[in-house]
């Protein structure tokens, strides 16, 4: 418990490896081993079982076992838990499965609602009935709109429309494809399958090759080119007409307009349950023509609505907006908005409210596979590349058009993300787990999950045994009593790294239009209150009041205790000057694992972050315990270093400047010192010896696999 004798997070010996081993595995399949925190998209999703490692080294005694106490059943019913960035609901999650109070709090309405949904009752049968009234009341007439002809003219179901975005040209006036290249699908793995589709530039016809050849022949017409001779190269496209090379956000710009796209090709699934590439035929451009008109004829007769919402500029809107999307409903063609309006429509009609709020934010997830930012992942993998992969609104210049109600061999389609998403969530409220270690898969070790969730909590009397209670608003003023919470755990946003609201309201649009729970209707769910700006001096002042605030909560022997991680000097000033603004004192940092290595924005840095240093706080005064000196952070510094290289983590120099850095917040008691400090002890580390018999020894991440 928190009190006056010093807590397992606060020592030196709090197992860093034993955690970043867990999460090292968690990481590459988080949707499956905590299945809660993906039943819609948030960004920056931490990890369960760090959270878990968090929450127990809290509530454990510095000799405490972590290991051991990992896989036991426990029942802190007596300590609350307050997470004022709550995002995802990671905390809330893992303190409920504990046994604690868990109390949790977000600025934006959508995260709010998506975890009440997630974290309320979702009872299995029923969802499996109201799966098959939907089934029988869209289902069949949704299926009807992806169907087509095989090569053999046989009627067969489409998995995907491939489309290209079109562009004018300035000089000669023509439109012409923004083809980056003319392979058009290939596997995952291309080295071990290089067999592609390629796309003759001429005839449009679709046929096999290698994967790297730089000589192709269309198999139809007989024309020779080069698949990667394409017109549209990074931010330049030429003209294939005459020749003019320009630059395409510059001409989007000038038109002001949202792009055209052109179908040119589907893949099928033929009677014999294979996949065909086949060009798009003159019936699947009729096709989508009747799907305009029929959008037209339900827009007219109300029987479906639309988002009216419009975006503003943003630090991630701009992209798009220079494309010339300037309403949420451009994100989308119009099978897609016919489709999606009849579902949520339909959703929105069913009658028990759990069910229906359930399969409102199942159908909120199936937007961002759904429209003209996702692309084609290929083959050997899931399909579909949703929209959000790059963390930015980019325009897709090759999007691909999934089959929305789906088949089983589809991709982010609405009946495969029920199953995956909200019946895995159901049965790990019935059954939780935790990722096992020493070669065991998982293990349960907490109790069901109670399926309640209040919007209140109670200021006058004692509040629930593992009571959830979640709230929407600025956390600087949290409504909390005094001294009401034991222990701060959460994990703010970076200064200057993804605006979370400016991509929340591609969700939010389409989410007002049936208010319920913490979706109301208004125009956006930016918050001039939101801990996030590119200014790292308003980051710090804004995260200071929401961590004063978090002091005045916290009860005098509570912990404040938060993950983060940042590569540049300016973000750890930041940080550090709010946590000592605010009349906390850093007593210890715990760098551990907290993301998947070849993640997409982690994979394209040269030197990549996949650790958070945990920063764990207690509150200022006369009798806290003196900093610690450079030359103690140092040795703390390395030895932490050497006890994740030996579980196997592969360490770039960000992630060393991750743990010096945090380390480093504990030697100080000004934030004016932090920079001086900083190469101080860069220095020491520096000059220190790794430890060889660690370096060398086998690593436990090695063991543990065989």
């Amino acid at each position: 418990m928190p009190n006056k004798q010093r807590t397992l997070i606060e020592s030196d010996e709090f197992p860093v490896d034993f955690l970043s081993i867990l999460a090292e595995r968690e990481s590459w399949r988080k949707e499956v081993h905590r299945p809660l925190q993906h039943v819609h998209k948030w960004w920056a999703k931490r990890l369960g079982s760090v959270f878990r490692g968090i929450l127990l080294g809290c509530t454990l005694p510095d000799d405490a076992d972590l290991a051991s106490s990992f896989y036991r059943q426990h029942d802190f019913s007596t300590l609350t838990v307050f997470d004022p960035f709550m995002g995802s609901g990671t905390t809330i999650s893992e303190a409920h499965k504990l046994g604690l109070v868990a109390v949790g709090r977000d600025i934006n309405p959508v995260a709010v609602e998506a975890v009440r949904v997630a974290l309320s009752r979702i009872d299995h049968q029923r969802l499996e009935e109201v799966f098959q009234y939907l089934d029988n009341e869209i289902g069949e007439s949704t299926r009807h709109l992806y169907r087509s002809l095989d090569s053999r003219g046989r009627l067969c179901d489409v998995l995907y429309y491939f489309w290209v975005m079109q562009a004018e040209c300035p000089a000669c006036d023509k439109a012409f494809d923004l083809f980056p290249s003319y392979v058009i699908a290939q596997n995952a793995y291309p080295k071990r399958k290089p067999e592609v589709q390629v796309l003759c530039p001429v005839c449009g016809g679709i046929f096999e090759g290698k994967y790297g050849e730089s000589n192709a022949v269309c198999r139809h017409c007989n024309h020779a080119f080069n698949p990667e001779d394409a017109p549209a190269k990074g931010a330049k496209a030429t003209c294939p007409h005459c020749v003019h090379e320009f630059s395409v956000i510059a001409s989007r710009v000038a038109a002001s307009t949202r792009p055209n796209f052109r179908l040119y090709a589907k893949l099928v699934l033929t009677a014999e349950d294979n996949k065909e590439y086949l060009p798009a035929t003159n019936e699947d451009i009729a096709a989508f023509a009747k799907c305009s008109e029929a959008l037209n004829h339900d827009l007219a007769s109300r029987r479906i609505t639309l988002p009216d919402l419009h975006l503003d500029q943003g630090f991630n809107t701009r992209q798009a907006m220079n494309y010339g999307f300037s309403s949420w409903k451009d994100f989308f063609n119009d099978r897609q908005l016919l489709v999606l309006g009849r579902l949520q429509a339909a959703i929105a009609k069913i009658s028990d409210i759990e069910a229906r709020d359930a399969l409102l934010i199942l159908f909120s997830g199936v937007l961002e596979f759904n429209n003209l930012f996702a692309s084609y992942k290929g083959e050997g993998t899931g399909a579909v590349r949703h929209m959000f992969s790059h963390h930015i609104l980019k325009p897709e210049r090759v999007p691909i058009e999934a089959n929305v109600w789906g088949t089983p061999k589809s991709s982010g389609s609405f009946s495969n993300l029920f199953r995956s998403r909200l019946l895995r969530a159901s049965e790990y409220q019935r059954m939780p787990t935790e990722l096992g270690a020493y070669g065991v898969k998982s293990v349960v070790s907490s109790l069901p999950y109670t399926g309640t969730v209040d919007t209140r909590f109670p200021r006058e009397n004692a509040p629930k045994p593992r009571g959830i209670y979640l709230s929407c608003g600025d956390s600087a003023d949290s409504g909390l009593p005094d001294k009401s919470v034991d222990i701060v755990a959460t994990d703010p946003p970076f200064f200057d790294n993804v605006h979370y609201s400016e991509l929340a309201d591609f969700f939010f649009a389409w989410q007002c239009l049936f208010p319920r729970g913490f979706i109301q209707r208004t125009t956006t769910t930016r918050n001039p209150h939101e801990v996030q700006d590119t200014s790292s001096e308003m980051f710090s002042a804004k995260l200071a009041k929401v961590l004063t605030e978090c002091r005045r909560v916290l009860r005098d022997d509570g912990l404040l205790v938060f993950t983060y991680h940042h590569s540049r000097d300016e973000g750890w000033l930041s940080v550090g000057e709010a946590i000592l603004r605010a009349g906390f004192c850093v007593v210890n940092a715990q760098p551990v694992k907290a993301e998947m290595s070849v993640a997409m924005p982690k994979s394209q840095a040269k030197e990549p972050i996949q650790l958070d240093t945990i920063l764990v706080c207690r509150k200022r005064g006369p009798t806290s315990k003196p900093p610690m000196t450079v030359a103690e952070a140092a040795r703390a510094v390395e030895r932490k270093l050497s006890r994740l290289r030996t579980a196997g983590l592969k360490l770039s120099k960000n992630d060393e400047q991750v743990v010096t850095y945090g380390q480093l917040l504990a030697t100080v008691g000004d934030p004016n010192m932090l920079q001086a400090r900083a190469k101080e002890l860069q220095t020491m580390v520096g000059s220190m010896p790794v430890d060889s018999r660690l370096k060398d020894g086998q690593t436990e991440i090695q063991r543990l696999s065989a």
